[in-house]
């Protein structure tokens, strides 16, 4: 079974404050010139997308620069859901998957946010305390997706302190995904959970859209005994 993670790109659809806003609109159409062919005007940072270290420090890699294993992999899903608005998310919440975690492992964080996608309340995620994200890259994990705007809060402290973290040891982050409870589902249940965050194979670029889906496999032998 496959589950889209991503959110539709259109017309003033939420971005990050201060991000360009998307704009899309023809460009061609039949009538005039035989075919159609959109316009497109957004950001890299624009609906479900990778960010790459170079986000947040020109020194640190870009998005070309990254091995393609950093974007695709078995996943391990965090379930916080249920936190209040501008909640931490602090190590001890990763109990519950610490056993799943390791090089090579996706970790997908569910806040359950994306509910308020395209409302004010969608600033108010919870956030990836920094100490968090030391025991995440600890791990051997080094790509960490989320179904909120931000591993930080909305709006960021100026140090960005989980990103500074997370990108310093050239992990990945995704942002904005959505659709992670049947990923949940599915881990409990014992069935293999394969994630695909592929970017746009863009130039020295500091990150970009993806269309994020899921692959939810059978249940192993094990998971059934």
């Amino acid at each position: 079974m496959i589950v889209d993670l991503s959110v539709p790109v259109v017309n003033g659809m939420p971005v990050y404050p201060g991000d360009p806003e998307v704009e899309i609109a023809p460009a061609l159409t039949v009538a005039a010139e035989g075919v159609n062919v959109l316009g497109l005007h957004l950001g890299s940072q624009s609906g479900t997308h990778v960010d790459a270290p170079y986000h947040i420090d020109d020194a640190l890699p870009t998005l070309d620069a990254l091995p393609l294993e950093r974007f695709l992999g078995p996943a391990a899903v965090l379930d916080v859901r249920g936190l209040p608005p501008r909640a931490p998310i602090t190590p001890a919440m990763l109990g519950t998957v610490a056993a799943r975690l390791g090089p090579g492992t996706v970790l997908l964080v569910a806040t359950g946010w994306d509910e308020h996608w395209d409302t004010p309340g969608y600033l108010s995620h919870p956030y990836l305390e920094a100490e968090t994200a030391r025991r995440i890259v600890a791990s051997g994990v080094r790509t960490v997706g989320v179904d909120a705007l931000s591993v930080d809060p909305t709006p960021a402290p100026a140090d960005l302190p989980a990103h500074r973290v997370l990108c310093g040891a050239h992990a990945v982050i995704a942002e904005n995904l959505r659709n992670l409870g049947p990923l949940l589902e599915a881990q409990a249940a014992g069935r293999p959970i394969e994630v695909s965050l592929l970017p746009l194979r863009l130039h020295a670029a500091d990150g970009s859209p993806v269309r994020a889906v899921a692959r939810i496999g059978r249940p192993s032998a094990n998971a059934l005994s």
